[in-house]
C-alpha cells in the first residue's frame, strides 16, 4: 500500500468509528424504518457494520478529494514546462 493510501484510509477509518459512536448514540438500530420497513429483517450488528462501512467509504472520499486539491508544486509541473 503506497503512502498515500495510508494517509487517507488510516484517518477515515478512525472518523468512521467515531461518525458510527454519535450516529448510534442517538439513533436505535432496532427503531430504524426505511425504505418500507426494509432495515426490520436486518440484526443490530449488520446495521452497525453496513453504516460503519459506509461512514469509512464516505469520509475516505472527502480525505481523497482533500489530498488531490492539496497537491504540492512538485508534484505539478508548472504551466511552462509542460508545453513544449
Amino acid at each position: 500500500m503506497n503512502r498515500k493510501a495510508q494517509w487517507i484510509a488510516w484517518p477515515s477509518f478512525l472518523m468512521a468509528g467515531v461518525l458510527e459512536m454519535l450516529v448510534f448514540s442517538v439513533a436505535d438500530p432496532d427503531e430504524l424504518r426505511g425504505f418500507g420497513g426494509a432495515f426490520n429483517e436486518w440484526s443490530p450488528s449488520a446495521i452497525y457494520t453496513i453504516a460503519f462501512f459506509c461512514f469509512w467509504v464516505i469520509v475516505a472520499l472527502a480525505s481523497s478529494l482533500t489530498l488531490l486539491l492539496a497537491s504540492t508544486e512538485l508534484e505539478v509541473p508548472p504551466p511552462s514546462k509542460r508545453w513544449p
